[in-house]
């Protein structure tokens, strides 16, 4: 797994819905659900993900890489959990 860039522009986004810094790192270790953002960007690619804590619980991410002196990072850029008929919907969808 790529690294994760955090700083100020980020945390506290990603911070304020309740999720740990190692939530979010868990949930690019597991299994994940990645697709495009609907609203393309024109200064960097923003890709969405699906995935689960280490505790199982869903989350929505929004994030880009990036890449510096050869390192490929993530960076997210908001995080929260998922609303339980966002679950259903996305359970759904799997099977």
């Amino acid at each position: 797994m790529a690294a994760i860039q955090w700083d100020r522009g980020n945390w506290p986004k990603c911070g304020k819905h309740g999720l740990t810094q190692d939530d979010i790192a868990s949930v690019f270790e597991g299994e994940l659900y990645v697709f495009p953002d609907p609203y393309p960007r024109t200064i960097e690619t923003r890709l969405r993900a699906i995935g689960r804590t280490h505790q199982g619980r869903h989350v929505f991410i929004v994030f880009t890489t990036r890449s510096r002196g050869g390192t490929q990072f993530v960076r997210p850029i908001s995080a929260r959990y998922m609303h339980r008929k966002e679950i259903q919907h996305y359970e759904q969808q799997k099977e």
